[in-house]
């Protein structure tokens, strides 16, 4: 007995320091890191050289779910209430229309490919349904992509916030088909579960993370036990809101957005566990799920499996996505990246494993068709997304470059904390900037010395410096210790010379020569610049005014304009023209056209119409004129 527990920790153990060991390949390849978690899975497996027969979907489906609400938890964590606010309404379209939308289309594809009955169908379209959080999360937060915020913050917010709405579906549906409940019963049940769901998950999730802020800054506890308290309380938050009828998942996220938003006690040792935790629970979930796998079996289902997965791919996640973003002004462009990160990972084949306890009769299908999705979506999507991004140019440079800084919690200064920083070379602090004064240096070291502040005098690079300020200044030093960024300095990027935002548009007409309207010659550049492009601003946003291009080098957090730059030629980094996933503009103008040619024929047909009745219509007779003599009065002559 002992030898075969030591033997199961030495297998586990060993699976998970090879999964991490990979990595170093993954990173050199190019490869998505979770698909290579998934592939060593498959290489320890049944059918692989580790020769592991691991068939216990119990086991699997238990570590999966603590797994998922981990990364869950961290998900909305991490999440900042301004990220929430920008894309609110496009995601959480996306997290309940869409996936509803993507499991009709790919539930309709799949009863006509297998015979199945619809609600089957329905089952493997809901089990594919909702994008992949820890995919998601990685290409976007760790892979160093750099893309516009409101496409970031819509993608990161779905992804997080899918999940509950496929879990629901398929326990759902699931629980229909083994009940032998009809078509109609089931969808009048799936509106009834669904609401009740979600909202018992809502509520809890908001009175659960309350509790948990308001417990870890009361009660006093050894700093290294706050980590293990907070995820202790977000797993039962989890498991009662399911006892209790509702989405356990969505609780969990709803309950990791408001702690990761407010001040905690041990806030940045919290980050840094849940972040250890989170990379646990993904190379665990999807090394278990790999080993549950029998590749040998996928022979069979191989052809319908590529068929559903390009349906999935290219057809029903790109109408669901046109559908929901098409009210909220994104470009083809953003819809169609938007479209593509659509990654499916262990989310999917978690679900896949319900049909397996329940015991329906499709379900080792279903689970090996759900597997070939995923591994087609992590090597299609997954490699791609970078090019795509590239050629779609979505890609944006960072606001900042590289932040060497270390966070140290102040015991019972729940609003100030001594924050680290080392001075980078190319830093605004390195090039002579000043320390704000609200916040107090209190030590530098230099050289291995440690030197007081007002003795040491500037700040030099390579210098470790210590400051005292408040949690929500952090953003601003951030900027001020921050290196430069790789394309800081690109003309054909940010400009060829900067200009004052506050100049008026009026003078730096008359000095380049371009004409300015009289409505906005008492314009600031900045002001011109925020009515012209929105508040989706980013750096490299341009607007072409004459023969020259004013062009955003720099924002701070809350979007403001601090830097415009001035390109003399005009630069061709405009989107490419997509054939299809036409905007709302696009639409607008389209309606507009139609409108206008409709009236077109309208008038054009009253016209034709008053002609003929012109031609049709007999001329009356005419009076004689005054002057005419009539034959009466010849005769009287």
């Amino acid at each position: 007995m002992l030898e075969t527990l030591n033997l199961v920790i030495l297998i586990a153990a060993g699976l998970v320091a090879v999964s991490v060991f990979t990595s170093l390949i993954s990173f050199r390849v190019g490869a998505p890191l979770l698909l290579v978690f998934l592939l060593v899975g498959l290489a320890a497996g049944e059918d692989g050289p580790g020769g592991i027969e691991f068939a216990d979907t119990r086991t699997a489906y238990f570590i999966g779910s603590i797994a998922l609400a981990i990364i869950l938890f961290d998900s909305g964590f991490r999440t900042r209430f301004a990220t929430f606010r920008l894309a609110a309404f496009p995601a959480l379209t996306l997290a309940t229309i869409g996936v509803a939308v993507t499991a009709g289309l790919v539930g309709l594809a799949a009863h006509f490919l297998f015979g199945w009955p619809w609600i089957e169908g329905l089952l493997l379209g809901a089990i594919v349904g909702s994008t992949d959080a820890a995919a998601v999360f990685f290409l976007l937060r760790v892979g160093g992509i750099h893309l516009r915020e409101r496409i970031s913050a819509t993608l990161e917010v779905e992804s997080g916030s899918n999940d509950p709405m496929a879990i629901f579906l398929t326990v759902t549906l699931v629980g229909m088909i083994v009940a032998g409940t009809s078509g109609e019963e089931a969808g009048l049940g799936l509106l009834a579960e669904f609401a009740q769901q979600m909202g018992i998950g809502l509520i809890a999730g908001l009175a659960g993370g309350y509790a948990i802020v308001q417990l870890v800054n009361r009660v006093n506890l050894e700093p290294a036990l706050y980590p293990i308290v907070v995820l202790a309380l977000a797993l039962a938050l989890s498991g009662a809101t399911s006892l209790a009828g509702g989405s356990g998942f969505l609780a969990v996220y709803v309950a990791g957005i408001l702690c990761g938003n407010v001040r905690m006690r041990q806030q940045p040792a919290l980050k840094n566990f849940q972040g250890g935790m989170t990379w646990l629970g993904q190379i665990g979930m999807f090394v278990t799920l790999g080993l549950l796998a029998t590749p040998s079996q996928f022979g069979e289902v191989a052809l319908p499996g590529f068929t559903l997965a390009a349906v999935l791919i290219f057809i029903a996640r790109p109408i669901a996505v046109w559908l929901c973003l098409l009210p909220f002004g994104f470009t083809r462009a953003e819809i169609a990246f938007v479209s593509w990160v659509g990654l499916r990972g262990a989310v999917s084949i978690l679900l896949a494993i319900l049909p397996l306890i329940g015991g329906l009769a499709n379900a080792q299908t279903i689970f090996n068709i759900t597997f070939l999705i995923v591994l087609t979506s992590l090597v299609l999507q997954g490699w791609t997304i970078r090019p795509l991004a590239l050629w779609l140019r979505l890609i944006v440079p960072p606001r900042m470059g590289p932040v060497d800084r270390i966070e140290l919690e102040l015991p019972g200064g729940q609003d100030h904390e001594l924050v680290g920083y080392r001075v980078h070379p190319g830093s605004a602090v390195a090039r002579g900037g000043r320390i704000p004064r609200w916040a107090r240096p209190v030590l530098i070291l230099r050289d291995g010395q440690s030197l007081r502040p007002q003795k040491a005098g500037r700040p030099q690079p390579g210098d470790q410096l210590y400051i005292l300020t408040t949690a929500r200044q952090v953003p601003a030093l951030d900027a001020l210790f921050a290196g430069a960024t790789q394309d800081g300095h690109d003309p054909a990027l940010f400009g060829d010379f900067p200009l004052d935002p506050d100049a008026l548009l009026s003078d730096v007409g008359a000095v380049y020569g371009f004409h300015v309207r009289k409505e906005d010659a008492a314009l600031t550049l900045r002001d011109y610049m925020r009515r012209e492009l929105g508040d989706d601003i980013e750096p490299t946003d341009r607007v072409a005014h004459g023969a020259i291009d004013l062009v955003v080098r720099a924002i701070d957090h809350d979007h403001a304009i601090t830097e415009i730059g001035l390109s003399v030629e005009h630069a061709e980094l405009r989107e490419p023209v997509l054939p299809f996933f036409f905007s709302r503009d696009d639409v607008a103008r389209a309606s507009r056209r139609a409108i206008s040619r409709v009236r077109m024929r309208r008038a054009r047909g009253k016209v034709i119409a008053r002609r003929r009745a012109s031609f049709d219509t007999p001329a009356p007779a005419q009076d004689p004129a005054p002057n005419t003599r009539t034959e009466t009065d010849k005769d009287k002559d």
